[in-house]
């Protein structure tokens, strides 16, 4: 008898390993052989801070370690492509093929991981925006990708957010067809440097909400319209108000005249992040409160000047600041006139 139990106790564990092995393990050139075919997806499965200090070309984002890795992953991936998934040595891509292939999709890991296709001469690619990373309250993290000028995107607990994406500004293009599809997508108003119909059929998938003003939901035929003043829970860690952007210097207040624009001020997890959008140093900024990052523009005549950012900027009181939507403005100076003022600020390339 006890010999009976011990046979079937093995061929249990025979089959759990195999059940644990319906992927395919690859080698680095047998791997970069699978992803150049269409029918496969490349899934990075490690931080977004890994991913943007080097990954494979095309690669998805998906950090394996969000307790929602899995609804992210089936909401992102389709079930009729191979999905190729790699880590940093191997570890965690073993832990995102067994949950993925328990959820009937087709994978190949990659053994190793990045490191090993590192070894073996393979090519990797930065990301090309800069990324800031911020923790909440109760521990996950914010990564915000300076995009260009207005368009910014936000990663949070399994989450992408985009604010005003565009696929093109001036000579610079921003592929959005290889960045995560969008949970949110808010736009602050219809101005073609804010409003980009591409960049949204680009980002949008079935559970994409679109969250805009009234003027841009009569261009695109929906969207979910908020005015000033409005606020909406979308879920249980992320609120949304929109506040006032407009324009007060004489003979500027037709590019955003008060009361049709929106800036955001969006709470994730108890993190506090004001967006501005087009507007100039309004008094409705005095009733902002609490702010942990900030996004201020500054290009006249357009929205502000530098005075009036550094004045915006110490009525808001934010713990950290990012001069935004600049174009040829030098913004430079900012960090020198709010060094007393406990605001730390950071440049990127928002021109």
């Amino acid at each position: 008898m006890k010999r009976l139990v011990t046979s079937l106790l093995a061929l249990l564990g025979l089959a759990t390993a195999c059940e644990r092995l319906e992927y395919e393990n690859a080698d680095a050139n047998t791997f970069a052989s699978r992803i150049a075919s269409p029918d496969v997806v490349v899934l990075d499965v490690r931080t977004a801070a890994e991913y943007g200090e080097g990954h494979i070309q095309g690669a998805i984002n998906i950090d394996v370690k969000e307790d929602n890795f899995i609804e992210t992953a089936k909401s992102t991936l389709q079930t009729d492509k191979t999905i190729a998934v790699y880590c940093r040595g191997g570890r965690r891509s073993v832990t995102a093929a067994e949950k993925l292939v328990a959820e009937h999709y087709k994978v190949v890991n990659l053994e190793g991981g990045i490191m090993a296709w590192k070894d073996a001469g393979l090519p990797i690619v930065t990301d090309e925006y800069e990324t800031d990373t911020f923790t909440t309250k109760s521990g996950k993290t914010v990564t915000f990708h300076a995009l260009v000028h207005s368009s910014i995107r936000m990663d949070y607990d399994g989450k992408t957010i985009y604010i005003d994406p565009v696929t093109k500004l001036g000579d610079k293009t921003i592929d959005l067809a290889e960045m995560p599809k969008a949970d949110y997508i808010f736009i602050t108003h219809e101005h073609f440097d804010h409003l980009g119909k591409d960049a949204i059929e680009l980002l949008t998938k079935d559970q994409t909400q679109l969250i805009t003003n009234q003027s841009c939901k009569d261009i695109l035929g929906y969207g979910t319209v908020m005015t000033n003043g409005d606020k909406l829970q979308l879920s249980d860690d992320i609120e949304v108000e929109a506040v006032p952007a407009y324009n007060t210097t004489e003979g500027h207040q037709n590019f955003h005249p008060k009361g049709r624009d929106n800036g955001f001020v969006i709470t994730l997890d108890g993190l506090r992040i004001y967006v501005a959008g087009d507007t100039e140093d309004i008094p409705e900024m005095s009733e902002i409160k609490d702010i942990d990052i900030a996004f201020l523009p500054c290009n006249q005549p357009y929205t502000m000047t530098v005075e009036q950012l550094v004045r915006a900027a110490k009525t808001v009181k934010p713990k950290v600041l990012f001069p935004y939507h600049y174009g040829q403005t030098d913004v430079t100076g900012i960090p020198a006139q709010l060094e007393g003022d406990g605001v730390d600020v950071r440049i990127r390339h928002y021109e």
